[in-house]
């Protein structure tokens, strides 16, 4: 069980981990702020829990909009976040709501932001230094109001570096910054999520819960986990999935 008592934001997120309060305890002095947060953390570690917490502090009755800018051109990132006219391309047939007019003064959460091509990054550094932005097709300004947290796999720094992002917009996502320790460094977090992804398998398959022989714990202890909570999910999932004893399968 979470043993963080704050704040219900937290519930879903399964800790005894020292560095994960720290961050809670950041997360519930930053929540009522507009400044952009940037969320790192290697692939699996729970990103978007930690962004959703934050808005769950700041107020759960607001918008939470989500997108994953992996993979989005610089024409479909324009077009997802700032929306569009009627005729301001060929097949604009209608005018369309940008995701940033839905998140009204909610949370617009960018994932994989480390990912975008340079145009985007330019457009993206404009919209939180002016705090406004033009549908494509339109000459009037339209305002941010929802607060922008961000989340991304790669090393920015690295990625500065290798001229891949702006610098300038890593500094201006630099005002708070939230690093997510990978399971490995969560030890005594990996019996707890275990016995979760155990129950939630067991519900999931219709079976009784098997239990959890202390050799398997063991290996788990010794395994990397390069693919974090989610490959620890994903291995419960199979093993529950597959067992026929009252034991799980080493």
């Amino acid at each position: 069980t979470n043993r963080f008592p704050q704040h219900l934001a937290f519930a879903p997120i399964i800790t005894r981990n020292e560095n994960m309060f720290r961050i809670f305890s950041y997360l519930e002095a930053i929540a009522a702020g507009r400044e952009p947060v940037l969320i790192c953390g290697e692939s699996g570690t729970g990103k978007e829990l930690i962004a959703r917490a934050l808005h769950q502090l700041r107020n759960n009755e607001r918008p939470w909009v989500a997108v994953n800018a992996a993979g989005l051109d610089d024409m479909v990132f324009s077009d997802t976040l700032f929306g569009h006219l009627k005729g301001a391309f060929t097949g604009a047939d209608h005018a369309r709501a940008g995701m940033i007019e839905k998140a009204a003064d909610g949370v617009l959460f960018l994932d994989e932001i480390g990912d975008l091509s340079i145009p985007s990054q330019t457009k993206l550094l404009r919209l939180l230094q002016e705090r406004e932005y033009f549908p494509l097709g339109s000459d009037q300004p339209r305002y941010l109001k929802a607060r922008i947290l961000v989340a991304t796999n790669h090393d920015l720094k690295d990625r500065v570096e290798q001229g891949l992002f702006r610098k300038d917009l890593y500094y201006r996502l630099c005002s708070h910054r939230i690093d997510l320790p990978p399971l490995r460094r969560r030890p005594e977090d990996l019996l707890l999520l275990t016995e979760h992804f155990v129950e939630e398998a067991a519900e999931h398959f219709g079976k009784p819960s098997p239990r959890i022989p202390a050799e398997l714990l063991s290996l788990l202890m010794e395994h990397d986990f390069p693919g974090n909570i989610r490959e620890l999910r994903a291995m419960i999932f199979d093993a529950v999935g597959s067992c026929s004893d009252s034991t799980l399968p080493m």
